[in-house]
């Protein structure tokens, strides 16, 4: 089955289940664009924004309004986060919405994170991925990783990342943060190799992108 020329497989992750590596399987058999920080990098370069800011704030939800009031309401006074537009958590975001949008115009290809299936919610050929694992799965990733050195620091770091994201993704969209609705796929990664789900996530986002062309 053929894709279109132009499409999208975006990829939601709880920390260390593996999305990340994941999603550059499937762009890597696909042949097309993986963006992950490398969407930072971009974003922060076109929009003249300090790169050192931009990867300090990814991810993360403005905190003058602790969360009670989503960006996803609509429009927002200027200065509504307590700095200028140009320099603000909102100027960020804004940044990697206008890249996210060009990318898709652009070429296919792979976003993992930043909130790019609600961004790009109004495209069509946009495949939508969310990569989970039970908590002591992560842990164990991460201890693999090297990034913690027993299964309490992984847990505790497993926990903040994911609450981090949470909190972005909600703040800045209508829907909710892993939850099965806010997806077309939840996969589970501790259930399969990340190899075969890598080929799995292509199979159905061909079926699912014949059946809409349909």
């Amino acid at each position: 089955m053929n894709l279109p020329e132009r499409y999208v497989i975006t990829i939601g992750r709880t920390f260390g289940s593996g999305g990340r590596a994941v999603g550059r399987l499937v762009a890597d058999a696909l042949g097309i664009g993986f963006y992950d920080k490398k969407l930072l990098v971009k974003a922060a370069e076109k929009s003249g924004l300090n790169h050192q800011f931009v990867c300090e704030n990814d991810e993360r939800m403005p905190r003058m309004l602790g969360g009670i009031i989503p960006f996803s309401i609509g429009s927002y006074p200027s200065g509504w986060f307590g700095a200028a537009p140009s320099s603000g958590p909102d100027s960020i975001y804004k940044a990697q919405c206008d890249f996210i949008h060009e990318l898709a115009a652009s070429e296919p290809c792979v976003i993992v994170g930043r909130s790019a299936d609600y961004i790009l919610r109004d495209l069509p050929n946009v495949v939508n991925i969310f990569v989970h694992a039970p908590l002591d799965a992560c842990a164990e990733r991460v201890i693999r990783r090297g990034e913690a050195s027993d299964i309490d620091e992984a847990r505790a770091m497993a926990n903040s990342f994911n609450k981090m994201r949470a909190e972005f993704y909600n703040f800045y969209t209508d829907k909710r943060w892993g939850a099965a609705c806010s997806y077309d796929l939840c996969l589970d990664s501790s259930q399969m190799p990340l190899d075969t789900m890598a080929e799995f996530i292509i199979h159905y986002v061909r079926l699912r992108l014949a059946s809409s062309s349909r």
